[in-house]
């Protein structure tokens, strides 16, 4: 199997990533993607697009909405079949945990002066909660057939290899 990897994407990750590849013997060589991140040239209608985390998710589907939106939708519009890989952790490990994140934003107290005094203060009590946001994932994954997967940073490029069909355990 060969594998292309954007190199769009960032230098820190696709280095860790690069490690687990040459661990694991995968032939990749880097250039642009017309979607995604990674893909085999073996089936080039099926990519990966890797999110750090479900802050990142988040981020795109919020606040990237239209960009995030038209990727989507070339996508689809290629009949490519798109799979987001989300590098989450252990407590995430299916669509359906999504639902029971607690977004830090939310929920993270920081301390600011007012008037003189100390006060406590939420990070961000509109943002998104893990119930938003697995309505969100949700709605994108039937509206334009994505799959959402999700991993440890360890075993991230072992995740894309059998995604992408390779035959390691």
């Amino acid at each position: 199997m060969q594998v292309q990897v954007d190199t769009r994407e960032h230098a820190k990750e696709w280095e860790r990533i690069k490690g687990q590849f040459d661990a694991l013997g995968v032939q990749y060589f880097r250039s642009k993607c017309y979607v995604g991140d990674y893909q085999s040239l073996d089936n080039p209608r099926l990519v990966i697009d890797r999110k750090k985390d479900l802050q990142e998710i988040c981020g795109n589907v919020c606040q990237q909405h239209e960009r995030f939106k038209a990727e989507l939708l070339r996508a689809k519009e290629q009949g490519i079949k798109l799979v987001i890989l989300c590098e989450h952790g252990a407590d995430i490990k299916s669509l359906e945990d999504v639902f029971f994140w607690q977004n830090p934003r939310k929920y993270q107290i920081r301390w600011k002066t007012v008037n003189s005094k100390r006060v406590k203060d939420v990070i961000s009590a509109k943002a998104v909660d893990g119930n938003q946001l697995y309505k969100s994932l949700c709605t994108i994954r039937d509206r334009y057939n994505v799959d959402f997967v999700f991993c440890q940073k360890e075993e991230t490029g072992k995740k894309i290899i059998e995604i992408l069909g390779g035959l390691y355990d």
